[in-house]
Order: structure tokens, then sequence, then C-alpha cells
């Protein structure tokens, strides 16, 4: 399966049940960085950010220090790493949601980070708590490193695209509910209230994610 793409074939069906399970992966960790910082407008505090081995929450407030979770995708761990020099590693292998949900939060404990998170998945039809899901379990890991290969590539060419507009443009950052990359330039219109329903998101989350106009 290695390839020397910088953008690498990723036919969603040769992955999707990884796809699915990493999915709400990011999910559980974009919720703990949602619940320790402020909301900025649009959600932009919640997104993760795309690095040089994969993805990172950035730091995270935690009294006076700080704390990062990042995905590596070359070594496939995820790394919990404190501004106090404390650190956290778990290895990215096929396991269930509910067993990475409770990893990472007996990591966390070990830190002394102390988090609660709505445990229902957003954006999931259907969706199982993550400390219930023993269904999703898949963790293939060279298709994660091609899926990350294009997240590399695909963030480079956004943030060139973003560099040319003036107005208000948020950052290029990935989105855990939807499991996507996005950068949205503003026209400094308002928007009208957005129609519909998103699974297991209230309107009001929905209001102030597209209160503008894109």
């Amino acid at each position: 399966m290695p390839t020397n793409s910088p953008w690498p074939p990723l036919p969603f069906a040769e992955w999707s049940e990884t796809c699915e399970t990493l999915h709400r992966w990011t999910q559980i960790v974009g919720k703990i960085r949602m619940v320790r910082t402020p909301l900025v407008n649009h959600w932009w505090n919640v997104t993760l950010h795309v690095t040089s081995r994969g993805l990172t929450t950035s730091p995270i407030p935690d009294g006076t220090r700080t704390f990062s979770i990042d995905f590596d995708f070359i070594d496939h761990r995820l790394i919990i790493a404190t501004s106090d020099g404390a650190m956290e590693q778990l290895a990215l292998a096929p396991m269930s949601v509910a067993e990475f949900h409770a990893q990472v939060m007996a990591r966390l404990e070990r830190l002394g980070i102390r988090v609660h998170i709505w445990t229902t998945p957003n954006e999931i039809e259907n969706a199982v708590a993550f400390d219930q899901d023993r269904t999703h379990a898949s963790y293939d890991a060279p298709w994660v490193h091609r899926f990350w290969q294009a997240l590399l590539q695909s963030d480079r060419v956004l943030k060139q695209f973003r560099a040319s507009f003036i107005g208000k443009v948020s950052p290029v950052h990935f989105f855990w509910g939807s499991f996507d990359l996005a950068v949205t330039r503003f026209s400094g219109r308002t928007a009208p209230p957005p129609g519909g329903t998103t699974p297991n998101v209230a309107g009001w989350v929905m209001a102030e994610a597209y209160s503008h106009e894109v």
C-alpha cells in the first residue's frame, strides 16, 4: 500500500471502518478541547490543526499550565503533553471507541487533568455514546497515514488560498464533528438562521457556527 504520491488515493470504501472509528476518536479529543477553551466565534476554539505528524489540539489551558493532545500518524500514537514536562502516550492500534475513551481519560487523570465531556457523538446519525461503543474498533495504520498525507497537502493549499483574502477569514482547521478540513471567507453580512437539523447538535450551536454570510 505505500505510495510516494503527495496526493495518495483514498477511496472511502477501502478504509471506511477505520475512518468511522477515527472520526469518533477525534471527537473525543476535540470535545476535551471544547470544554476547556473559551468560545471563539463560529466555534473556532474547538477545532484541531494539521501538523507535520498528524493533528493537534494546540495548547489547552489547565490552570496556570497548558496541555496538548496530538495524533501522531507517522508513529501511530496519541501524545498528551503538559507545559510542566509531563507526558502520557497511547499506541494507536485497533481498539473500540469505548476503550480509546477510557484510555484517554485515564491518562489525563494520571496527569492531574480532570475533564468531563458529553459522550454522545455529534453530527453522526444513530450515534452510540463513546463509553458504550464497542462496535467501531478498526485502525488500519497505512490508510490513516494516507488520510494524513491528504490533510497535509490540503492544509498547504488552503493556506495559500486563505492568504490572498484581506477580509474576515477563518484559520485552516479540522472540524471533528463533520470530519473535514475547512477554511471560510466571510462577506461581512449576517446570515439567516440555518435551516434543517444536524444529528445531536442543538440549533443554537449551528446558529453560532453559521451566524454570518460566507
